[in-house]
C-alpha cells in the first residue's frame, strides 16, 4: 500500500507531482526568496499575455519569483478604458499593477497560433463555420480585436489565412498599446517618464522573441544570436 497520506479526491496527479518536484528543485532552492516575499512584492514589469497554456511568460523570460507581475488573458487583450459597472478583470489588475505596485514596465506580449486571433477571423470570413456568438463571454471579449482587424484590411478570400492571421497578431498588440494610453493613470506616468510601454511577441514553434519599435513600426529579433545557437545546439 502506498504510505502517501491522502489528498483532496480527483486532484489532478499532474500537479501533485509537479508540485513535489517543485518542493524538492526550486522552492529548497529559493526559501529564504519566498520567505522574502511574505512581506510584500516589489515587481519591476507587467507582463500582459495570452492564457494559451504553452506561452508561460516566467518560463520564457526565466523569471524568478516575484519579479513579474504576470496579467493573463485571452489573445493577450487590453480593453480601453471604461470605468462603469461592469465586471473589468483586465483593467482591475492593470490598474493595481501601475498604481498600487508601481511598475516601471508594461509588456503586451502576443504570441503565434493564437487560438483567440485565429477564431476572430474565421468568424469574420464565415460567421457559419465557427460562431462566436455575440450573447457569451469570450465572444464580447474577443471583438475587441475588431480595430486591429479592420487597420488590416479584409483578409484574403482565396487561400490560406495563416498570414493574415500572423499579421493580426501583431497589429492587435499595436492595438492594445494603444487601449493602454486610454487610462489616464498610464497616460500621465508615461508622459512624465515613470512608465515605459512595450510590445512583445513569441514564436511557439522556433521560440523566436520579437520586441516592438515604436519608431519604426517593426517587431525586431530580441538575442537573435543566442537564439540561433540555442537552434544549432543537440537536444537531450
Amino acid at each position: 500500500m502506498s504510505s502517501r497520506p491522502p489528498v483532496a479526491p480527483g486532484f489532478p496527479e499532474q500537479l501533485e507531482q509537479g508540485y513535489r518536484s517543485f518542493l524538492s528543485g526550486r522552492f529548497r532552492a529559493e526559501q529564504e526568496r519566498f520567505a522574502e516575499l511574505a512581506s510584500g512584492q516589489s515587481p519591476r514589469v507587467l507582463l500582459i499575455g495570452c492564457c494559451d497554456s504553452r506561452v508561460s511568460p516566467e518560463t520564457i523570460f526565466d523569471a524568478r519569483p516575484g519579479e513579474i507581475f504576470v496579467l493573463r488573458n485571452v489573445a493577450n487583450l487590453v480593453p480601453p478604458y471604461a470605468p462603469n459597472d461592469d465586471y473589468h478583470g483586465t483593467s482591475a489588475a492593470l490598474e493595481f499593477a501601475v498604481m498600487g505596485l508601481r511598475v516601471e514596465h508594461v509588456v503586451v506580449m502576443g504570441h503565434a497560433r493564437c487560438g483567440g486571433i485565429k477564431a476572430f477571423v474565421e468568424n469574420e470570413v464565415d460567421p457559419y463555420s465557427r460562431p462566436l456568438s455575440p450573447g457569451d463571454f469570450i465572444g464580447k471579449w474577443i471583438r475587441l480585436v475588431q480595430p486591429a482587424f479592420e487597420a488590416l484590411g479584409a483578409p484574403p478570400e482565396d487561400g490560406p489565412l495563416d498570414g493574415f492571421i500572423a499579421k493580426l497578431e501583431l497589429e492587435a498588440i499595436r492595438q492594445s498599446l494603444a487601449n493602454l494610453r486610454t487610462f489616464p493613470c498610464i497616460s500621465t506616468l508615461e508622459q512624465r517618464g515613470l512608465l515605459q510601454l512595450h510590445g512583445a511577441y513569441f514564436g511557439v514553434m522556433d521560440g523566436k522573441l520579437l520586441a516592438y519599435d515604436e519608431a519604426s513600426g517593426q517587431f525586431n529579433p530580441v538575442a537573435a544570436e543566442a537564439h540561433a545557437l540555442a537552434l544549432q545546439e543537440p537536444r537531450f
